[in-house]
């Protein structure tokens, strides 16, 4: 029996069977929801994305997701081919269409489109991006907060921004999905990755923290994603007068640390019980963990509450 936990786990949810799908302008089946298989995303991983949650109808921190969309866009000189505004109203159609509410996870991707021959040089991308917008009924498993995830240090490393730059959130994930196969095999749940000079990174998926001695700790932010969770944590402990430190800290610190956790738009914040066979913080949530995780929820009530 599988006894892995995931930060992305969730209930089985049948509607999910029968959901409408956002494919380059028109809202379609799942079934009917394809791209080319000359497209820059299948060939090459081209192509760029985020993740959005739907809480009670709003999607929190939008703007900051499309903020980052939009730099990894110029970056990668990937033409997007709508504005901000088009762009939102593409994901709310999406959501209209399939009647949801709360509880929803949102992938939203673009790729450099459709190549006229299956090699690597972008002017072969003719035909504008490509734009999906899948929308899945996806409620957090919140028994993971009990239960706690089991990291796996592995050998595999979030590189330079000379290689791939890991603020990136790109198609090209294969360097993550290495590292995690290597923690799935040693028995942990996710990858524990260090830094290009040994220092405590990220995981394969999510933002990585620590708390010693009431005080938080996470990477200096150089090597990894800068994901929307880990800045709002950051300044959440700002606010609510909680130490916190961005800075290079090894696995020393980290083994020796009162408690763990991880950040991503998902699961908000995952705590960490294991890491590399060493039990964290007693095998349970934390004081300092609870407090933000309940902070976060506030933030998010806050947000809908001015918008709405």
């Amino acid at each position: 029996m599988d006894t892995h936990v995931s930060t992305h786990d969730a209930a089985m949810d049948t509607r999910n069977d029968h959901i409408l799908i956002y494919v380059d302008g028109e809202i379609v089946l799942r079934e009917q929801a394809v791209v080319s298989v000359y497209d820059s995303g299948f060939l090459l991983g081209d192509g760029i994305w985020e993740g959005l949650r739907l809480y009670n109808g709003h999607i929190p921190f939008f703007d900051d997701h499309l903020d980052r969309l939009f730099e990894a866009a110029l970056y990668t000189e990937i033409d997007i081919g709508m504005d901000r505004s088009t762009l939102k109203k593409a994901v709310w159609d999406t959501l209209a269409a399939n009647e949801m509410h709360t509880d929803v996870h949102i992938r939203l991707m673009v790729t450099r489109g459709r190549k006229s021959k299956p090699f690597q040089h972008p002017h072969l991308s003719l035909f504008g991006s490509t734009i999906v917008i899948i929308a899945e009924f996806s409620k957090p498993d919140d028994s993971v907060v009990t239960r706690g995830i089991r990291l796996h240090t592995v050998p595999h490393h979030r590189g330079l921004p000379l290689t791939q730059d890991a603020k990136l959130n790109s198609h090209s994930k294969l360097n993550c999905i290495i590292a995690l196969n290597h923690a799935v095999r040693a028995g942990a749940d996710e990858a524990l990755m260090l830094d290009p000079f040994g220092f405590v990174n990220t995981t394969n998926a999510c933002n990585f923290f620590i708390v010693r001695k009431g005080a938080v700790w996470t990477s200096t932010g150089d090597y990894c994603m800068n994901g929307i969770t880990r800045q709002k944590v950051i300044d959440l402990c700002r606010a609510e007068g909680i130490p916190v430190f961005e800075r290079n800290y090894s696995l020393v610190d980290t083994y020796g640390a009162d408690e763990a956790f991880l950040t991503g738009t998902f699961g908000a914040q995952t705590p960490v019980f294991d890491i590399d066979g060493r039990v964290i913080g007693g095998g349970v949530a934390g004081a300092v963990f609870t407090r933000l995780r309940a902070a976060y929820k506030r933030l998010i009530e806050a947000e809908r509450a001015a918008v709405n």
